[in-house]
């Protein structure tokens, strides 16, 4: 059990490992400590909080750091986040504009998170399973190549180019577009797969194009990117402010994580029932994720909620020594604007 001064002398090291990177001594924490203590228990105190693996020594005279059991100690019971207001009208005014793609938005996020925190940012968009089918069409592009565009009423729009087979006209073609608007649109995007896989739009399919093949598996591949969540990374250079330049494994190894969607999925797992279940901020620390390449970061989650359109996350990559309070708390702002973003964006659909 730790005393109201321990903790004033816990919450002071951290702070000031923050600002300055350099062990914290007694003297120094004389003069931050917002009560007047001598020296001598300042020290007692240090010692206590050593004992019970909070801080530590960086070798036998210097003063004290932070540990993991510290900052653990810290995040879950002493925090108080904190937004400033110059970093809610950053963000208020870095959303400003006009944005034709739900993506936009999201990507947005990730920008912004970035640059007020010199950390690599995250965002995932909502949850794009239950969005239903609102339009498909094609566009004539020259010399039997067309661009076939398929739009949600999450506002997603996908598109890919494909060359049709020299003997497929464009009455054949539109026929085949009705089709799919009378026999698909209105439907969510997972029941679409479930018909196009079925083999019976096929046979229908095959009544106005001899080989239909192709045509359905270009169709079935931009589905399959539209239920795919994806990841919009910002800051992705910030990542050499922290790493180990002399481990060139490693960086290859942060670097593949963050350029495959797969392996920021596997990065965000584990804390992706508890947002679930809570839509709360959750902060993981070096040593309790995963794998050893993040020893020295902490990463921070947030859902962010969009009612009916589901749910999204924000996270930000960072060193463990970061300033807690000031970024959780603008983690905390920026998901209730993009929220409140993404349901202004819904509501123009509609």
């Amino acid at each position: 059990m730790l005393t109201e001064r321990q903790l004033l002398v816990l919450k002071a090291i951290i702070r000031l490992f923050t600002e300055t990177g350099q062990p914290v001594g007694s003297k120094t924490l004389m003069a931050a400590l917002p009560i007047k203590v001598s020296s001598a228990t300042i020290r007692n105190d240090m010692a206590h909080l050593e004992e019970e693996h909070l801080i530590a020594k960086t070798h036998s005279s210097s003063g004290r750091v932070p540990t993991i059991t510290g900052y653990r100690y810290y995040l879950d019971h002493l925090i108080k986040p904190t937004a400033s207001p110059v970093d809610v009208a950053t963000i208020k005014h870095s959303f400003d504009g006009n944005y034709h793609k739900l993506d936009e938005i999201v990507a947005q996020s990730a920008n912004i998170l970035s640059n007020l925190t010199s950390y690599t940012a995250i965002a995932l968009g909502p949850n794009a399973a239950e969005a239903r089918l609102t339009g498909f069409r094609l566009v004539p592009l020259g010399d039997q190549q067309v661009m076939a565009i398929i739009v949600t009423n999450a506002g997603t729009i996908e598109n890919q180019v494909f060359a049709l087979p020299p003997d497929v006209s464009g009455d054949e073609i539109e026929k085949v577009i009705r089709v799919i608007n009378d026999q698909l649109v209105g439907l969510p995007i997972t029941e679409v797969n479930q018909k196009l896989n079925n083999g019976k739009l096929k046979q229908i399919f095959m009544k106005y194009i001899a080989s239909p093949e192709g045509f359905v598996d270009v169709f079935d591949d931009i589905l399959t990117r539209l239920v795919h969540q994806r990841y919009y990374v910002g800051g992705r250079m910030n990542l050499l402010n922290y790493a180990d330049h002399t481990d060139l494994s490693q960086l290859r190894s942060l670097y593949n994580v963050l350029d495959h969607d797969q392996g920021i999925t596997n990065l965000l797992r584990d804390d992706q029932e508890d947002i679930d279940q809570h839509s709360d901020i959750h902060v993981h620390l070096g040593p309790e994720m995963t794998n050893d390449w993040w020893n020295n970061y902490s990463l921070i989650t947030a859902s962010y909620d969009v009612g009916k359109h589901g749910q999204g996350v924000v996270a930000l990559l960072g060193p463990t020594k970061m300033p807690y309070s000031r970024i959780i708390g603008l983690l905390d702002a920026l998901r209730g604007e993009l929220a409140k973003r993404l349901n202004d964006y819904y509501m123009h659909l509609d």
